[in-house]
């Protein structure tokens, strides 16, 4: 059989890495891997490929950035010319990106069965993007591989049949797990002079705490007050530089670096005090890694993390994350419990679902 396998955004290419692995062992499988090019920065992807051992796309589909409306559509046109040109049995698409709704619907239309990694997950939050996302690709998935009980019970109340739901793990957790012996200290590390457990990582991209210049620095000046003077260290995302570059958000012990690639950002994360953060996918590294997480956010779409692992959600609230930061200091912060099937195997199950499902 023929799967397209469709990537796009930083997240996907460590969900990825682990399925085209798992392919190469099997046999009777054959992949193709398309780029859509959402994410452009070296960074952001370039890197990853080779730190991760992703051969690299069949095609680069280049649709960069721009309006929701714009780069969905982009995409969705140049995915149904690779399509068209290239027949393929399944189209497997990852996570929660654009990517991943705009090649979903394609498939779709073009009467191509769909495999949703990560299906599922709901943050119960329609003002996040990605929310709409995830609704949309679930409501025309076909296999549903899931990261979690919650996953499941979301989508056996959305009315999906349980025998087209798969609970496999955490396919992040797969890459994490292989490339802990690998990671690489940061070229700034020792200029910086960070000690182990003696810094913070921050992360800041979605648009309800960046955007509004106000509550941005707001959030800022509340996060270097709790920091004491501890160094912080912030890879910025590129639509979070182009409002820093209107700002002067200036503070001596927080470090703006660029991006960071897979194995130099792990390492970070898992020396860190503590990481500061609004992105999903980080709660699930820091939390497998025992590191602690504040998240800025209202919701998760990731409850286990909150459960079982490193995560405390503190809002934009000055005394959650008064009262998280005490905690941090007190060494009162609770440790990772095993969350189950988050065990560095999700992407050999998932696979072999698939091969069973096509008579491989």
């Amino acid at each position: 059989m023929k799967i397209t396998i469709v990537a796009g955004a930083r997240p996907n290419f460590m969900k990825i890495a682990p399925i085209i692995h798992a392919i190469e062992k099997k046999e009777g499988i054959e992949h193709r891997l398309v780029h859509t090019g959402q994410h452009y920065n070296k960074n952001l992807s370039e890197t990853f490929f080779n730190e991760l051992s992703i051969p690299k796309p069949a095609v680069n589909l280049n649709v960069k950035s721009g309006s929701q409306a714009t780069q969905t559509a982009a995409i969705m046109v140049a995915f149904e010319k690779e399509l068209e040109e290239n027949k393929t049995d399944l189209v497997l698409v990852v996570g929660d990106v654009t990517s991943t709704m705009a090649c979903a619907i394609v498939a779709k239309k073009a009467h191509v069965k769909v495999a949703h990694i990560e299906a599922g997950i709901r943050s119960g939050d329609l003002n996040m993007p990605e929310e709409i996302n995830r609704m949309v690709t679930d409501s025309i998935t076909d296999y549903f591989f899931t990261t979690s009980e919650t996953a499941n019970s979301n989508l056996l109340n959305a009315g999906i049949p349980e025998k087209r739901i798969f609970f496999v793990g955490n396919v992040m957790i797969d890459t994490l797990k292989k490339n802990l012996p690998n990671l690489k200290k940061p070229v700034f590390w020792d200029n910086l002079k960070l000690e182990e457990k003696q810094y913070y990582v921050l992360t800041l991209h979605r648009p309800s705490n960046v955007d509004a210049m106000e509550s941005f620095s707001d959030l800022l000046k509340e996060i270097v007050s709790q920091s004491e003077g501890m160094p912080i260290i912030f890879p910025v995302h590129p639509r979070t530089q182009a409002i820093l570059d209107k700002a002067n958000l200036n503070f001596p012990n927080l470090h703006y670096v660029e991006p960071q690639g897979y194995l130099s950002f792990i390492y970070l994360v898992k020396h860190a005090k503590a990481v500061l953060t609004d992105s999903g996918g980080i709660t699930e590294e820091a939390s497998v890694l025992n590191v602690p997480c504040l998240t800025f956010r209202n919701s998760t779409e990731r409850p286990e993390t909150c459960e079982l692992g490193t995560n405390r959600l503190v809002e934009n609230s000055v005394k959650k994350i008064n009262d998280a930061f005490q905690d941090l200091k007190n060494g009162e912060w609770p440790a990772y419990k095993t969350i189950p099937k988050w065990d560095g195997h999700a992407a050999e199950r998932i696979v072999a679902i698939i091969a069973n499902l096509y008579e491989c």
